[in-house]
């Protein structure tokens, strides 16, 4: 390996371990600013004759609206929980047929009504008040 060669590699090298260096801290910036916490003072109403809501008309059905989740459950019950997990902020899916919220990223489950039922989360999800009025569905805190 002549000179050039042999500066050109180290230089490569050190820009390398920049750039994961630099990905390492902004993940760590970003994991202890996250907010983790539900969103307050929710109050929103949904309309479940539009197209765009048509998701809750079917038990086992959610979508995500104002931070929170407002899922169906599988026996027609309209529950709604912060959109993201506790644990790291991830958005949450809801898994209408294992009746809980889910977490892709680490894998952490909360029951319907926001209970932790496997980690690495420990605290709870923050739940809203629903309630239906025709086909009108308030989410309150």
């Amino acid at each position: 390996m002549d000179r050039k060669d042999f500066f050109n590699s180290l230089g490569m090298s050190v820009a390398t371990l920049a750039v994961i260096n630099c990905i390492g801290c902004k993940k760590s910036a970003d994991s202890s600013n996250s907010d983790t916490s539900g969103p307050t003072n929710v109050d929103f109403t949904l309309d479940l004759s539009a197209s765009a809501n048509s998701a809750l008309l079917t038990n086992g059905g959610y979508l995500i609206s104002n931070g929170v989740i407002v899922a169906r459950t599988t026996t027609g019950t309209y529950i709604a929980v912060q959109r993201s997990c506790t644990h790291e902020s991830y958005n949450l899916s809801y898994q209408a047929t294992n009746s809980r919220f889910y977490c892709p990223n680490h894998g952490a489950t909360f029951s319907q009504n926001g209970a932790v039922t496997n980690g690495p989360a420990t605290k709870s999800l923050t739940t809203y008040n629903t309630l239906l009025t025709g086909t009108s569905l308030k989410i309150y805190s």
